[in-house]
């Protein structure tokens, strides 16, 4: 009998454990961006007509990295014509309702989406996809309309702002403020790169 009950209280353990586990994983296990996603070769591919992809690492110094989370990418494939040389993949924070304004607001309380960005050979922005939104709020700048305000975009013109350059969408203010700046931010560093190199 002895035997049943501590079998029975290791099974409460390990249960009490594996739930631990899992909350603890959804909540600050926000996992790393995938940089293989199936939505970027599907885009190089199908939007850019790029065969036999490659993508190269850019390594920037640390200053230049400080609170990055992403990665850039020299872009080269078969076709020799081709005007995109350069994507950024990365993400962009964004909150629950009420969840950063809190006082006391701790990391479980950030949402997040991925996205990439395609320059051109004049480093400007070809293209902006978001390929893994998992926010609960803001999903509309996933919409590619709203996406296409940023092509043309490169660090010669004014700073993206929103309500000026950039349409707002009510209901989705933190993430479009979040995707809006992180664009802006970088293609001047894409283009600060760029004029060193």
């Amino acid at each position: 009998m002895p035997d049943s009950v501590s079998c029975s209280k290791i099974m409460k353990k390990s249960v009490f454990t594996l739930v631990f586990i899992l909350c603890s994983c959804l909540a600050f296990g926000r996992g790393d961006i995938n940089y293989e996603h199936k939505a970027i070769k599907k885009t190089l591919v199908k939007n850019c007509q790029l065969t036999n992809v490659q993508l190269e690492e850019i390594t920037l110094s640390n200053i230049e990295t400080e609170g990055l989370q992403g990665k850039f990418f020299t872009i080269t494939s078969d076709n020799a014509g081709s005007d995109i040389t350069h994507m950024y993949i990365g993400r962009v924070n964004s909150c629950r309702a009420g969840g950063c304004s809190r006082p006391g607001a701790s990391f479980g309380d950030s949402e997040y989406f991925d996205y990439m960005i395609l320059f051109n050979k004049n480093s400007e922005v070809a293209l902006v996809k978001v390929f893994n939104y998992q926010a609960t709020h803001g999903h509309e700048v996933t919409a590619k309309g709203w996406l296409k305000q940023f092509i043309g975009y490169n660090s010669d013109e004014a700073e993206l702002e929103v309500g000026r350059n950039i349409d707002s969408i009510s209901g989705a203010t933190i993430s479009v403020n979040g995707i809006t700046a992180d664009v802006s931010k970088k293609t001047q560093l894409l283009e600060s790169y760029l004029s060193k190199s």
